[in-house]
């Protein structure tokens, strides 16, 4: 069951669409769920709301498999994602991928300290949610904003997925933010990357595998319970995706039923 409604956020003075999925007996007692907070919100449930027309299903796949977890999804704002996903502005490293300097980026600060302050409240009032059991995911530069929600936030996102990163954006600062936070409180994360990201572009399949595997060196010093694939053939679309929705809440494993 999902529910769609706007939120307003402060900082940027908007409204945003939020989904949020049910499991089918919520309405049946009284039990409260772990919450998993992903980004993309439109691609997230059903192929009729995603952008590009390809989501991860996952309605379908949290109802089949009987999943009892509660997700919020966050609409993306297409002419802002870059901005909203890129904690800081982009760095020398995007400049190697991109192969020109980019400006793009620096307002992921805010969306995130809205999850934390303004939506993940109003969730916790508004359903019945376990307040301590929340998670985070994301994909390509969600990925990115979610590992640094992690470090900005650790007491609060604990488990983590995140698939395909665009780490390259912000590469050196959040290499810095990694290395630099207490990650003794996060419990769990899958992490994975796919060698042909770029499909033909092999520098770039190089480069952005190299990102990934940089970050995942680092983070396996701090977390213990981390998981690194590398999908073989796998590029940077939802169809790939999707086919990795199991392994988003393979990671949950033990939060959910």
């Amino acid at each position: 069951m999902l529910e769609i409604f706007p939120i307003y956020m402060t900082s940027f003075k908007q409204d945003r669409l939020i989904r949020v999925y049910l499991p089918k007996n919520y309405n049946e007692g009284r039990k409260k769920y772990p919450v998993l907070y992903m980004h993309d919100g439109q691609n997230t449930f059903n192929d009729d709301d995603a952008i590009g027309g390809t989501s991860l299903e996952l309605e379908n796949y949290l109802d089949e498999n009987g999943l009892e977890v509660i997700v919020v999804g966050i609409d993306q704002h297409p002419k802002d994602r870059i901005n909203e996903y890129c904690p800081w502005v982009n760095g020398e490293y995007c400049k190697k991928i991109l192969g020109h300097a980019s400006t793009s980026g620096g307002k992921g600060i805010e969306y995130v300290d809205f999850i934390v302050n303004e939506l993940k409240p109003f969730i916790d009032n508004k359903y019945r949610t376990l307040k301590d059991n929340t998670a985070m995911a994301g994909i390509s530069l969600g990925g990115l904003i979610t590992i640094y929600a992690m470090c900005s936030y650790p007491q609060v996102f604990k488990n983590i997925a995140v698939l395909s990163s665009a780490f390259y954006r912000n590469q050196e600062e959040i290499e810095k933010l990694i290395k630099d936070t207490d990650l003794s409180l996060i419990e769990r994360i899958y992490f994975d990357c796919g060698d042909k990201e770029a499909g033909n572009e092999e520098f770039i399949n190089k480069e952005v595998l190299a990102s990934n595997k940089a970050i995942y060196d680092i983070l396996k010093e701090k977390v213990t319970n981390i998981e690194f694939a590398i999908i073989n053939d796998a590029e940077h679309n939802y169809p790939f995706f999707r086919e990795r929705v199991p392994k988003i809440f393979s990671f949950l494993r033990n939060n959910i039923n």
